[in-house]
């Protein structure tokens, strides 16, 4: 079997995962390869290249597509540059991972699903927490009845950052990395959040601007409303000096939780049966897959299947179009201060064309 040739646009910290995760593949199963790296830091470049083995490296994207013929272009750069180097890839007959947030706007995000539409390709957004073990067995659970409706749900990324993490040039500013937490941070756990409870149906949510410098939020909390009639509570920190990331699920005949931080394992869930129930809910949840971590392995394996396929590659522009629309709808309901449901961020909402929309007042 010819070995899908696989490209990373950006070598910085997260190029690393992708590298190691390309790498692994190729080891398991050598349907994979990765051939080519482009940054426009010559020296970061050079560094990556030599330790993961990539013979060709360019300046930039634009060369790299030029020079090197690619099935998979890994998009790592900095959220601004994610849709520019996409429709490049897409245009030049490659199919595209990109790094969450795969845009900075709903608008954006469009151009993307127009483009694959366009050309035959597909688009990929890194959502690794909804192929771990854990989430796969919860799921499992939801569709089987076995947990009964859902009830309730607490989705909390409260992490740290400090000043100087937001002193980077692009951190922190809406034109390059398009929000704060609530986009940059907290979109793992509320794309996890929307892969169990499914469609949204309106939210209510604050913004502030507590402890950091910055044009955009350090904290975000929202009430979010689903078509299952569960409700959920989400809360996005970067000023939480204890860190956590934490999921939990209220079914009528079982808790479900998830305590991690940026990546979790069997042993990071537990699960509470209601009385009477202890039996079936047990024996449900062990009889589910295992052992698989919540990384980007998991969902690359999953990536090279559906090339392998000619199917639309997981986690699907389709799948992660309402967890960048819900992040839409808390801005849109904090900074205009009443209820949010996806029909009021069409294109004649000035939230569809920014995530900011008029602007926040601080």
């Amino acid at each position: 079997m010819t070995p899908l040739r696989a490209a990373i646009v950006g070598t910085g910290n997260i190029a690393r995962a992708h590298a190691q995760a390309l790498h692994h593949l190729a080891s398991e199963t050598g349907e994979v390869a990765l051939v080519a790296a482009a940054d426009t830091d010559p020296g970061r470049l050079s560094t990556f290249a030599a330790e993961f083995g990539v013979s060709a490296a360019y300046p930039d994207a634009a060369a790299l597509l030029a020079g090197t013929e690619v099935d998979l272009v890994h998009i790592c750069t900095p959220p601004g540059g994610h849709v520019p180097v996409a429709l490049a890839a897409l245009h030049a007959d490659s199919d595209v991972v990109v790094e969450k947030p795969a845009t900075l706007t709903l608008a954006e995000f469009d151009q993307l699903i127009e483009a694959e539409k366009q050309v035959g390709r597909f688009v990929a957004t890194v959502s690794q927490h909804r192929f771990g073990s854990g989430a796969q067995r919860l799921r499992d659970l939801v569709r089987s009845g076995v947990v009964g409706r859902p009830l309730f749900a607490l989705c909390s990324t409260t992490w740290f950052r400090d000043q100087a993490y937001f002193d980077v040039e692009w951190r922190g500013r809406w034109d390059t990395e398009g929000g704060g937490p609530t986009m940059g941070h907290g979109i793992h756990q509320i794309d996890l959040l929307l892969s169990v409870l499914g469609e949204w149906t309106a939210v209510n949510g604050l913004a502030r601007k507590q402890a950091r410098v910055t044009e955009t939020e350090d904290l975000s909390a929202a009430h979010v409303e689903f078509a299952s009639g569960a409700v959920a509570s989400v809360v996005n920190s970067v000023i939480s000096p204890r860190e956590e990331s934490y999921l939990r699920f209220d079914f009528e005949h079982a808790t479900i939780e998830l305590t991690h931080l940026y990546g979790y394992d069997d042993d990071d869930w537990r699960v509470t049966p209601a009385p009477g129930h202890e039996s079936e809910v047990k024996a449900a949840w062990e009889s589910g897959p295992t052992r698989i971590h919540s990384g980007h392995l998991a969902q690359f394996r999953e990536i090279v299947r559906g090339l392998r396929g000619g199917s639309p590659l997981p986690v699907s522009t389709a799948d992660a179009r309402p967890t960048l629309q819900l992040v839409a709808g808390i801005y849109a309901s904090a900074f205009g201060r009443r209820v949010i449901g996806p029909a009021d961020l069409g294109p004649e909402s000035p939230f569809y064309w920014q995530m900011q929309g008029d602007g926040p007042v601080w």
